[in-house]
């Protein structure tokens, strides 16, 4: 099972309303962390989500952006009202360092109706935790962040009946643009979840797991796009534009990088998924079109959810 981390932005909202029939039909599990206190266009995308039966985690107590949507407007405005009736979304609590693990308790008491998705994000007492939440029949899903819930921690929450996921960032941000390598390494986890005990595994994508609510000026612009290489391990393209060094023409610098794409994916024998995604980069090279970074970022998304989905439907 595959667990992609979206933060609620406009256009991840988008992708997960474009393609809710794709994801049910695959078992694709998202995790969603609010970052608009206006519920509008999440709202929308989970309806969707519902109607078409996709599984999914909404994180009720978010961490991401300098003042992170309030807990208790999720609750009333979501949770305990529009989605109240939702059977296929399950509540995200993210334990980090300095949780109180009483308001989780809480949550689990005043909400039995509601399936239990628990993300560990660096709370370190495992021991305590795992006596804390004993009994609790509706805690579905234990979600391990890489780097913040170490093997021994992970030990005292092995329990039959409940699945355990491990997210790991594929993703290496850089500062600027064009310091992008040509490629590298991405992620072998679809294959080695298995391997560290896990019931499935997720990332957060080809954005990364850092957070930031709009870019900046695009001196350079970077298409970035997932692909399997060698014994099926990922690595990721970045196209990144000629331009570089002027905040201006960014929709001729995404048709420079764009070239670069549509070229690597013409390739005798290359290693690019002919995807939905791609076949829609193709066509937006062959009008010459630039629908914007946020659009673009959106099919690089989709290309690797589809991506992830052949290989699980090939592998099993």
């Amino acid at each position: 099972m595959y667990y992609p981390y979206l933060r609620g932005k406009q256009f991840e909202l988008i992708l997960l309303r474009e393609n809710a029939e794709f994801l049910a039909k695959n078992s694709i599990h998202p995790i969603i962390e609010p970052v608009k206190s206006d519920f509008t266009a999440l709202t929308r995308a989970m309806e969707v989500i519902n109607e078409k039966n996709v599984n999914c985690t909404l994180i009720v107590n978010p961490r991401a952006g300098q003042e992170p949507v309030k807990t208790s407007s999720i609750l009333k405005e979501l949770i305990e009202d529009g989605l109240k009736n939702f059977q296929n979304i399950s509540i995200g609590y993210m334990l980090h360092a300095e949780s109180n693990i009483s308001n989780l308790v809480s949550l689990l008491k005043n909400h039995r109706n509601f399936n239990f998705s628990i993300l560990h994000y660096g709370y370190t007492n495992g021991k305590k935790l795992s006596a804390e939440i004993e009994g609790f029949k509706n805690i579905k899903t234990h979600v391990f962040i890489d780097g913040f819930a170490g093997k021994l921690y992970q030990r005292h929450l092995k329990q039959d009946g409940i699945d355990r996921v491990l997210i790991r960032n594929g993703f290496k941000l850089q500062k600027k643009n064009a310091h992008y390598p040509p490629s590298e390494h991405f992620s072998d986890l679809h294959i080695t979840y298995p391997d560290e005990g896990m019931d499935g595994f997720g990332d957060y994508l080809i954005v990364g797991d850092d957070y930031t609510k709009t870019g900046g000026p695009a001196y350079a612009v970077a298409i970035h796009l997932t692909y399997l290489d060698t014994d099926d391990d990922m690595s990721i393209y970045h196209f990144i534009s000629d331009q570089t060094d002027s905040p201006t023409d960014p929709g001729g610098k995404f048709l420079e990088a764009l070239k670069k794409l549509v070229e690597e994916i013409k390739r005798p024998k290359s290693l690019i998924y002919k995807s939905n995604a791609c076949s829609e980069y193709l066509e937006l090279f062959k009008k010459r079109h630039y629908p914007g970074l946020g659009y673009v970022k959106k099919l690089s998304m989709q290309h690797h959810i589809e991506l992830i989905a052949k290989y699980i439907s090939r592998a099993s």
